[in-house]
Parts: C-alpha cells; sequence; structure tokens
C-alpha cells in the first residue's frame, strides 16, 4: 500500500509540473503586479524592475539575462491590451510566436548584430526597411518631473487599410543569366518584385500614455516602439517624446539642485526672521534665521532638491539666495543718531577694484573663530565675501561668513 500511495504522489507531481510548463510563466508574477493591475501600475513596476534586474547591475548573478528577458516579455504581454486579454483567457501557449517575437532586453542597450549566413536569420531582419523616427517635445512641469505622473496624448496615426488593386512589393535585385549561344552566357541584374495587395494609410486617433518619471530630466527622451511614420514594405518607426521643462515661477533646476529666492525686509535682516517655503509636492521648508543676514547670502538645504532619476531615494539640495527690501523714504536726524548708535560704525566708504582677476579653487571648510567671523562679515560690505566651499585663491585661509555651515555654502 506504501509502495502505491509514493507512485500516486509521484504520478501527481509529475503531472503538475508537466502542467505549469504547458501554462507557460505567471507575467504577473514576473512583474509583481496583480492580475486587477492597470496599465500604469504594470509601466511602473516594469521599469522598478528594469533598473533593479538590468543584467549590468547583477554580474555575479548568472540567471541575471534570463530574468531579465522574462520581465521583458512580461510587460510586452500585459502591457497590450490585446495580447493581455489573450494570455488571460489562454496562457502564455495562446499567444502567437509572431506576436510575441524574440524579445532581446540587450538588442535596445548595445544594438543586434546579425552574422547570418546565405540571406537568413537576422541579416534579413536587419535589411528589412523601416520607417521614419518621430521625435516630439513634450513639455512638463518641474512639479511633474519632481513628482511624476501621467500624461495622455492623442496622436493621429497613418494606419494600413486594405484598398482596390495590387501593387509592387518586396522589390529586390537579382541576378539574371541569359544564354546568348553555344557555351555563352551572360549575367546581368535584374529589378524583381511581388504583386501584393494595395494598401493605402488612412489617419486615426491613437492615445498614448506618457509616464513622467521622478527626476527625469529636461531633454531625457521617452520611446514608442513602432509609432513613428508607417513603411509600406516595411515596418514602422518609432515615436520618441522628448521632455521639455517649463519654466517656474519659483525655482530654478540644476542637475538635481534647485536654486530660488526670498526677499526679506530689512527689518528680518538684522533682527532675523522665520518663514516656509512652499516645495513642489505641497510639503513646506522650514526657515530659521536669528543671525543678520546680508544680501546676496545664500543657504542651503540638503536632500530638498530634485530626487535623482537613478536613484529616487537620493536628493539635491536646494539653495536660496536671500534680497534685502530696504525700506524707502527720509530718516529724521533722531533716526540716523539712534541707528549710528546701534551699528557703532563710523561713516567710511573705500574705492576698490573688486575683482582683481582673482580665481576661485575648491578648499575644505574649516569652522572659523570669532575673528575669521569679523574679517569675513568686513569683506562681504566690500563685495568680496569669501565661499565656504570656494574661497580666493590667493588667500591661505577660507572665510566662511556668518551663517550656518551646516545649511550654508557661501555668502
Amino acid at each position: 500500500m506504501a509502495a502505491k500511495g509514493s507512485s500516486a504522489l509521484f504520478v501527481i507531481t509529475i503531472f503538475v509540473i508537466f502542467m505549469e510548463i504547458m501554462a507557460g510563466r505567471d507575467f504577473y508574477k514576473i512583474l509583481n503586479v496583480p492580475k486587477s493591475a492597470t496599465t500604469n501600475q504594470i509601466k511602473k513596476s516594469y521599469r522598478k524592475l528594469a533598473k533593479e534586474m538590468h543584467p549590468d547591475k547583477n554580474k555575479d548573478d548568472p540567471d541575471s539575462e534570463q530574468r531579465f528577458q522574462d520581465l521583458g516579455a512580461a510587460y510586452e504581454v500585459l502591457s497590450n491590451e490585446d495580447k493581455r486579454k489573450i494570455y488571460d483567457k489562454h496562457g502564455e501557449e495562446g499567444l502567437s510566436k509572431s506576436d510575441m517575437g524574440g524579445h532581446d532586453p540587450f538588442a535596445s542597450f548595445f544594438g543586434d548584430f546579425g552574422f547570418g549566413f546565405g540571406g537568413g536569420g537576422r541579416q534579413q531582419e536587419q535589411e528589412r526597411p523601416k520607417g521614419g523616427d518621430v521625435v516630439m517635445d513634450l513639455e512638463v512641469t518641474l512639479e511633474e518631473l519632481y513628482s511624476g505622473n501621467f500624461i495622455e496624448v492623442m496622436r493621429y496615426k497613418p494606419v494600413a487599410k486594405p484598398a482596390k488593386g495590387t501593387r509592387k512589393c518586396n522589390c529586390r535585385t537579382e541576378m539574371v543569366t541569359t544564354q546568348l549561344g553555344p557555351g555563352r552566357f551572360q549575367m546581368q541584374q535584374q529589378q524583381v518584385c511581388d504583386d501584393c495587395p494595395n494598401i493605402k494609410f488612412v489617419p486615426e486617433e491613437h492615445a498614448l500614455e506618457v509616464e513622467v518619471e521622478s527626476g527625469m530630466r529636461d531633454g531625457q527622451e521617452y520611446p514608442f516602439v513602432a509609432e513613428g511614420e508607417p513603411h509600406m514594405d516595411g515596418d514602422p518607426g518609432d515615436l520618441r517624446f522628448r521632455i521639455r521643462q517649463q519654466k517656474h515661477a519659483r525655482f530654478e533646476r540644476r542637475g538635481d539642485d534647485l536654486y530660488t529666492n526670498v526677499t526679506i525686509t530689512l527689518l528680518d535682516a538684522m533682527a532675523g526672521f522665520e518663514m516656509d517655503i512652499p516645495h513642489l509636492d505641497g510639503h513646506t521648508v522650514h526657515v530659521v534665521r536669528d543671525k543678520i543676514t546680508w544680501p546676496g547670502a545664500k543657504m542651503r538645504k540638503p536632500n530638498e532638491g530634485m530626487p535623482n532619476y537613478e536613484n529616487n531615494n537620493v536628493r539635491g539640495s536646494l539653495y536660496i539666495t536671500f534680497d534685502i527690501d530696504f525700506p524707502k523714504g527720509e530718516l529724521t536726524a533722531d533716526d540716523k543718531a539712534a541707528l549710528a548708535k546701534i551699528f557703532n560704525q563710523e561713516s567710511k566708504q573705500k574705492i576698490y577694484n573688486g575683482l582683481q582677476g582673482f580665481k576661485f579653487e575648491r578648499l575644505h571648510f574649516k569652522p572659523l573663530d570669532t575673528d575669521e567671523q569679523q574679517t569675513a562679515v568686513n569683506l562681504n560690505r566690500l563685495r568680496v565675501t569669501p565661499l565656504t566651499h570656494l574661497c580666493l585663491a590667493s588667500r591661505k585661509k577660507a572665510l566662511a561668513n556668518s551663517i550656518d555651515p551646516d545649511e550654508t555654502l557661501f555668502a
């Protein structure tokens, strides 16, 4: 009885394995999405996994190439509405091989080098004509580049439709041998064409969804394969959307860093202030100053810049430049005397060449003592303010300004 039970269990196991093989790969499991996932969820998951599973990042894993190919095949099917319906009903076996094609993720990175002989294999694929590529600029906001977004674009694409009659197609040049006489032959080139059903191109409206990923940069391209100009005897070209960042009212982007200007009153500059800067996703950046802030002073807020495209967990910095709104009007003699008493400074002017051909070089930051801070303040009044990370090359020491070194690079 025990032997019969073991045999039955073995047969069942073999049957289950056979059914799994026949059923094909589980594309939903490969993409780590539920069967009810939307197209947006599938795209997001694919792009995230493609970055993590790329063979170049997993050189020590011998199975990385196969997993990456499985990922590409899963995305090719589930991102296509018609193929996804067939897959949901009949599994991978229900998909036509001609529809599936050979999805080689390395071809898009390194090109497809075919070394076929005898006019077969990939050499024929390379010689197949292709329509022209279409490149379109897509304007996006800085908010979209910060948080990410999906943009629906309507495209009028020429689609081939049957038409009356036939046409010449698949034209090629062949060598033809003609007998001129006994033992005399002549070889010459001749163009040979096939007769194919006639077609015409009719523009149709297609909805395309462009995923603006967090951290994408100006000029970066988002491709749609086979959505470009059609070719009557070949494959259509590709459509590429080129990201164009719109100008922003508050922030300027440079790489992964953001820059902004804040205008404060003279009272704020002298007595200190506290404020919140609304960021691109709605959160606020808190700024506190309890020291004197001079015109042109810059403050650095780490990790408040743009997310890095390759790694969204890494963010740039936010640089804040302060401008002073000086009061307008006249001061009385008593007001002037009061200010002179507060500042405890004598009236003094100096005319000098503020440039003097100085060059800047990088130096390591070093905390300043009281005398050095006072020297930096005095230099600032002469508009030769030294920088925390940058300083005048002719100086032996880097004199930082009085703004906190953990938040500020220079003034």
